[in-house]
């Protein structure tokens, strides 16, 4: 791994386009970053200590916050890193490492929000039987397929990019390990590991979409025919914050990754990547808070709990 076939390590020029304004980036991507961080971590800590979110709907919504504080731990520190020094470098193992864990995590996340989907549509389809079709056994194996799934099927995908040749050169044009800029620096034959990605894309991204569009397609109906307008809206209402989930989630992702060959704009590529590594980890735990009663009920519980321990003291 010395000689330029095996490099020790790969360049990621990141931003480097926007040459010094680059530092400018920094404050406002940490921020964001730190944000998301505490935002999803609120919401963890939220459906664990409270027993009123002791339900599978929240058990998945704390996995997927969980998967998102992973996600932008894989690729944001390094990128705001690199904005502060013109030594962009990352190191092969690091880089196939990077690799895994965030595609690994990513389709996780696809695979939850489907269980997701699955959930409501129990909920509000077969409400009678709810608690016996989705009872705890159940829910821990639908997340434990979810989790292990990918990260089994990722270590072939990786194994293939480690033993790639990589004779152009040694500089990543994207601020992580992202696909479409390994392949382009590989002189190997790329169509069978590119007709592989895109298996890989359908199993996890459509086929999870695919689910998701049912389970709404059979919520859909389910719902107009409930008699009272006020029963359609407590019952749309469940669903609501799931749904911007999954329409952010599943529409920049497919746009990024289901797509067979690697003739990609990488410059438009880079700017929805990081759109979907900072600012939708920011904004999902505002979602979940602003479009779901039940978590704005207990948050204004916890903050009313607070304020009287504050006038106790």
């Amino acid at each position: 791994m010395a000689n330029l076939s095996h490099p020790s390590e790969f360049v990621l020029l990141g931003f480097s386009s926007f040459g010094k304004l680059q530092v400018l980036l920094y404050g406002p991507l940490l921020m964001l970053y730190l944000l998301a961080f505490v935002g999803n971590t609120v919401i963890i800590v939220m459906v664990i200590a409270n027993t009123h979110l002791h339900t599978p709907m929240y058990f998945f919504l704390g996995n997927f916050s969980l998967l998102e504080i992973l996600v932008t731990m894989t690729a944001v520190p390094k990128m705001l890193s690199d904005l502060l020094t013109s030594h962009k470098v990352i190191s092969f193992n690091g880089c196939m490492v990077q690799f895994y864990f965030y595609f690994s995590l990513g389709s996780t996340s696809f695979l939850i929000l489907s269980d997701m989907a699955l959930d409501r549509f129990m909920a509000i389809c077969h409400p009678l039987r709810y608690g016996t079709l989705m009872s705890w056994a159940v829910c821990v194996r639908l997340a434990g397929v979810a989790w292990a799934a990918p990260f089994l099927a990722m270590v072939p995908t990786v194994l293939s990019r480690a033993y790639l040749n990589y004779c152009h050169n040694n500089i990543i044009n994207h601020f992580f390990c992202d696909n479409a800029p390994l392949l382009q620096l590989s002189c190997s034959d790329t169509r069978l590991l590119e007709f592989w990605d895109f298996v890989m894309a359908l199993a996890f991204v459509l086929s999870s979409f695919l689910v998701t569009l049912i389970s709404y397609g059979y919520i859909v109906t389910t719902v107009l025919r409930i008699p009272s307008a006020s029963g359609r809206h407590k019952a749309f209402s469940t669903c609501g914050s799931h749904l911007t989930l999954v329409f952010i989630g599943y529409s920049s992702t497919i746009f990024l990754y289901v797509r067979p060959g690697k003739a990609h704009s990488v410059e438009v590529n880079k700017t929805v990547a990081l759109v979907t590594s900072v600012v939708t980890p920011f904004l999902n735990p505002f979602i979940l808070t602003f479009r779901n009663e039940t978590v704005k009920a207990v948050l204004q519980g916890q903050i009313q709990r607070l304020k009287g321990l504050h006038k106790g003291l």
